[in-house]
Parts: structure tokens; sequence; C-alpha cells
């Protein structure tokens, strides 16, 4: 790899770092490709990516980064497992170390917090983005279907009573 290539890679490496909501820093030693792969796809799934960088770029790519911290981590076969979403990368990791031993969770960063194996842990067992914003839009959606189903109800009894005066003046 030449200057030119390693620059792009702690540029993009940066990028990474900055944008994301979580960093996930994980060693896959031992890991099939197969293996990998599937971490891949469940990532993306979910809206997340992986990564496996050098780590003396990905340090270079930390210095002055809100999650700076992580650097320490950065040590052996590395691989990181990051999204926007804050919680995404973090369930992903969590749910393939389950499955997979030779997958060791290091720990991660979270925006500026450097997260421990347990932070990480942590965070994989908050609701994600979308199932906070189904759950909200639950809440506002309940009270507006009561408030309808009282309005509607009185209308229903009013004709029902109108019904019931029809048929008996009818029937006299």
């Amino acid at each position: 790899m030449d200057r030119a290539q390693k620059e792009k890679v702690v540029e993009e490496l940066g990028q990474i770092f900055e944008s994301s909501g979580v960093v996930v820093v994980s060693h896959y030693v031992g890991l099939t490709v197969a293996e990998m792969q599937d971490l891949r796809a469940r990532a993306r799934e979910a809206g997340g990516s992986v990564r496996v960088a050098k780590n003396r770029l990905a340090k270079i790519a930390l210095k002055g980064a809100p999650c700076e911290s992580i650097a320490e981590l950065l040590t052996g076969m590395t691989v990181l497992t990051y999204s926007e979403d804050p919680v995404a990368a973090a369930k992903v990791a969590e749910g393939f170390a389950k499955e997979n031993k030779k997958f060791i969770i290091l720990g991660g960063a979270m925006g500026e917090n450097a997260l421990d194996r347990a932070g990480v842990k942590a965070v994989s067992n908050m609701p994600s983005r979308d199932e906070l914003i189904a759950s909200i839009a639950g809440c506002i959606g309940a009270p507006a279907s009561n408030i309808a189903g009282a309005i509607g109800a009185p209308a229903s009894n009013i004709a029902s009573i109108l019904t019931t005066v029809e048929e008996r003046a009818e029937a006299a």
C-alpha cells in the first residue's frame, strides 16, 4: 500500500469515527470468510457496516476525533462495527458474539464516550431508533383513537335511539 492509499484509508476511517453513532472494536482471530460475510450482511441489514483496517492507520485517523480514547483497544486483529444509529452496530456485534466465540468484543465508543465490554452490552440492550419511533408513534396514536371512539360512541347511541323511536312511531 503506497502513501496515497494510506492517506485515503486514514481519511475514510476519520469520516467513520466522526459520523458514526457507535463504533464497536472487536477481535476476529479464527473467523472464517463465511462468518465474516455473515457479520457484514447482518450489519448491512441493520443499517451499519463492518471494516477491517490496520491498527496504525486507525490510530492516526482517531487523532482529534471525538472517540479518540478507543485507540488503546486497537491491538491485534481488530474489526470495527459501526452505524449512524447509536444502537444498531452494538446489537449486531453482541448478537454475532453470542453465536461465534472467536468474535471477542473489546469495547467501543458512542460519540465522545468510551465504552468497555459491559458498556457495549448495555447499549445493545437499548431500543433502536426505529423501535423508539414506533413506540412514540403508538403513544401518540393511542389517545387519538380513544378520542375518536368516544366521539363516535354517542353518535351510534343516538342513532339507535332514533331508530327505536322511529320503530315505535310506525307501530303506533
